[in-house]
């Protein structure tokens, strides 16, 4: 149910609540009184109008309807707030639980229950009655809570997929025009330094050949140089080192911004913390450019702080600018838009985050930028620990003094017995039970083995409480949060079913070694037999001690065969859970491999398209000048200069307008090992850290089948997914290539094994699994055939 709708469920509790007070004394032929009435309509109002607007204000709301059930529940008869004053304050509990923190949520629930426990211990005592009323509804706001506090990891596990999502895909758009705008740059940059001063140096030196004929021979050294260095850069164009940042990061992008501002006669400090290419890289960088431009433009002179944080949660971008000095002109305070806090707002909500602006207490102006993080999670604002303080106090204030219902309430006798009531027995076991449950993620075996002492505890409650109500009551209260400790279970169980189809000593192929998938088996239905078998006896116990008609034989299996059926299906809700979120997760991991797969495969054409113009048209002019020069024949070396310098302009006019190649865009090369950069830097846009090594021994060229296979090989242990970093390298001892892949545990599992067992095999290649969470592949180089020229390998490839 979405939110639009759960605005009915207000208006459906006042119905059921008329329905029971006072539509079933009516239906009885008892009229209530005019003031009852009168009553039940005040209470009912406000108590509607808190839970339509509850998600504005949900702790507001929880006060609200709990403080006008109790109010009513004291004048009017008993039933009369029986709907409002347990679903309706679930309801409101549920809301806290899935709108607000889980501090403020357990908060809520135990001072709730805290407050209800004084309330009843004041009025009754401790001996006067059961008290299971009380256990009950304590169950009940617990069941909310946990309810809430599970829908609000749904919602942020979904929200966090769904975002990591929209970054994958928009990476996917962006790698290839980011390499395209590298592969600009940097042919720029060989025309506008190398290419320019061959012209200008052997222009200078035919001008001056009668009266320095020396400047001719140094023109031709520096020509021939100059052209080996050109071959050499164009070389690193087309192919860059995998484990060579490119471009420059946007660590050093930020740097140079606050240089160049500085330059301007702007005092501006920095922190700035290492980022990974991407968007949210981007946003930060225009988000700092736009607010030192405003500073520029409205406080020159102002001392300017730029601090970038980036963490697992959250990337933390804030701009603080003091006053401006004195007697300092903005020259600059017209020149604006008027739109560029917009474009901030909009630059951060398509990155994933927020933006915030505003004056500070000293009369500067500080723009503060929240975006997501490492895990792509989504963003939380912290709170303040004298706020939990408040929190706190609040609740132990509301604990202590639960005067309002006592003058409100009818006066009763309270009983001077001595003897501790059942319910307060009860009240402390599930109390117990729920620490146990909070401590379940943390130490599960520990909190599971708590719950199994806890469940025989129950029937001697009853006993020396001496408790007369329902007999399987309490036994199945105490069974509820076991049900949930084995659904938990069944639940991480499916995860860890998912990476346990490794040996414990990473041989894959050891037909000794016991599968981690039947130890958690045999460990999960170990556990489940104990709950059953637990729970059994204290629901067995609980019967006989009460005394039954039944034949003593049928009091045990009936008890085991109803806690079996029971235990049986929380495993299985635990299960099923598990299964779907790791198919969706699957789902996930398995388009965000395709749109990185996708993503490389076009930034690599774009590569090779402009490789490809290199290669036939400044390659070749390049050759020539070095050629010309050798032979010392400076006039043609300057006119081959020249025409490479032509050729370069006309490609990068080519580079600009993104035309496709000569093949056109349905006819792409497959990538190879001189495309891990691009994988790597596609990773990490992504999100997971990548590293790529190769070292000196790997040559420039391969052959094309062990260049494809290696490639293919990294490209599928990084696609099955994982939040370790990861590292690649590659080396070559002998005649064979050896790629070792760490930090990559899901590489283990039995499909993506077979996967690069048939890659390798096809090649006379080996596998193996040295230790959990690397893979390392061994590719002979002999016999392959190496590619003589970098275009035939690229043609091959798109044939194939």
């Amino acid at each position: 149910m979405n939110r639009t709708d759960d605005r009915l469920l207000p208006v459906l509790l006042i119905c059921v609540q008329a329905a029971v007070w006072p539509g079933a004394e009516l239906v009885r032929g008892d009229v209530p009184p005019a003031s009852a009435l009168l009553v039940a309509v005040l209470v009912a109002g406000p108590v509607t109008a808190a839970l339509a607007l509850r998600r504005a204000r949900p702790v507001v709301a929880l006060m609200l309807v709990a403080a006008a059930c109790a109010l009513g529940a004291g004048p009017l008869p008993v039933g009369a707030m029986a709907v409002l004053g347990t679903a309706g304050v679930a309801l409101a509990l549920f809301t806290v639980a899935t709108e607000r923190d889980t501090f403020t949520a357990v908060l809520c629930v135990v001072a709730l229950a805290a407050w209800q426990l004084l309330q009843n211990l004041s009025l009754h005592g401790l001996s006067d009655r059961d008290g299971l009323d009380l256990v009950l509804t304590a169950l009940l706001y617990a069941t909310a809570c946990g309810t809430g506090l599970l829908a609000r990891r749904t919602r942020r596990a979904r929200g966090t997929a769904e975002r990591m999502l929209r970054r994958a895909e928009a990476e996917r758009h962006r790698l290839p025009a980011v390499e395209r705008r590298r592969m600009e740059r940097e042919l720029h940059d060989v025309s506008a330094h190398h290419l320019t001063a061959v012209v200008v140096t052997a222009g200078a030196a035919l001008g001056l050949r009668d009266r320095r004929p020396e400047l001719a021979e140094k023109a031709l050294e520096f020509a021939a140089e100059t052209g080996r260095e050109v071959t050499r850069a164009l070389g690193a164009v087309r192919a860059p080192a995998p484990s060579r940042e490119e471009p420059a990061s946007p660590e050093e992008r930020l740097r140079a911004l606050v240089a160049g501002f500085r330059r301007l006669d702007q005092r501006v400090e920095y922190e700035i913390d290492p980022l990974p290419d991407g968007v949210v890289a981007d946003a930060a960088y225009g988000i700092v450019r736009e607010a030192l431009t405003n500073v520029a433009r409205h406080a020159p002179g102002a001392a300017t702080t730029v601090r970038c944080r980036y963490g697992d949660a959250r990337t933390e971008v804030v701009v603080t600018s003091a006053a401006p000095p004195a007697g300092a002109t903005a020259h600059g305070a017209g020149l604006g838009s008027g739109r560029g806090q917009g474009f901030l707002r909009s630059r951060a909500r398509e990155a994933g985050g927020t933006l915030t602006s505003g004056p500070t207490a000293e009369g500067g102006w500080e723009v503060r930028a929240v975006l997501p993080g490492r895990s792509a999670a989504p963003v939380e604002a912290s709170v303040p620990r004298s706020y939990r303080l408040a929190q706190v106090t609040a609740a132990v204030g509301l604990c202590v003094q639960p005067l309002l219902p006592v003058l409100v309430v009818r006066s009763e006798t309270t009983s001077s017995g001595s003897q501790v009531s059942a319910g307060v027995l009860f009240a402390l076991l599930a109390a117990a039970q729920a620490v146990a449950l909070l401590w379940l993620r943390r130490a599960p075996r520990a909190a599971q083995c708590v719950l199994l002492g806890l469940a025989p505890l129950w029937p001697v409650a009853m006993a020396v409480g001496e408790y007369t109500g329902p007999v399987l009551l309490p036994p199945a209260l105490g069974m509820l949060a076991t049900c949930v400790a084995l659904a938990a279970d069944a639940d991480a169980d499916a995860y860890a079913n998912a990476n346990a189809d490794v040996d414990t000593d990473g041989d894959a192929d050891s037909d000794s070694a016991v599968p981690a998938r039947g130890r958690h088996s045999r460990r999960a239905w170990i556990i489940a037999s104990a709950a059953v078998a637990v729970h059994a006896v204290a629901m067995s116990v609980a019967v006989l001690d009460r005394g039954t008609e039944l034949p003593d034989w049928t009091v045990p299996a009936g008890a085991t065969a109803g806690v079996a059926l029971v235990m049986g299906a929380a495993r299985w809700a635990g299960a099923l859970r598990g299964r779907r979120d790791l198919a969706a997760r699957g789902a996930r991991e398995e388009r965000i491999a395709a749109w990185t797969e996708e993503a490389v495969r076009d930034a690599w054409a774009e590569r090779r398209r402009i490789a490809a113009g290199l290669e036939t048209t400044v390659l070749a002019r390049a050759a020539d000048m070095v050629a010309e020069a050798e032979a010392g024949r400076l006039g043609t070396a300057a006119d081959r200069a020249r025409e490479a310098l032509a050729a370069m302009r006309a490609l990068l006019d080519t580079v600009q307008a993104g035309e496709p190649g000569p093949n056109g865009p349905e006819l792409r090369p497959q990538p190879t090992v001189q495309a891990l950069d691009l994988l790597a830097r596609q990773c990490r846009a992504t999100g997971r850290e990548v590293e790529i090594r190769l070292t000196d021994r790997v040559p420039e060229r391969l052959p094309t089948a062990v260049d494809l296979a290696a490639y293919h090989a990294a490209e599928t242990v990084l696609a099955v997914g994982g939040e370790e970093p990861a590292v690649l390298e590659l080396d070559v001892e002998g005649d064979t290539l050896t790629l070792t892949a760490t930090g990559v545990p899901r590489a283990g599992r039995p499909a993506v094994r077979q996967r690069l067992a048939a890659r390798v095999a096809a090649l006379g290649g080996d596998l193996t699994t040295e230790e959990p969470g690397a893979v390392r592949l061994r590719l002979p180089l002999a016999g392959a055939q190496v590619p003589e020229q970098a275009p035939q390998r690229g043609h091959e490839e798109g044939a194939r």
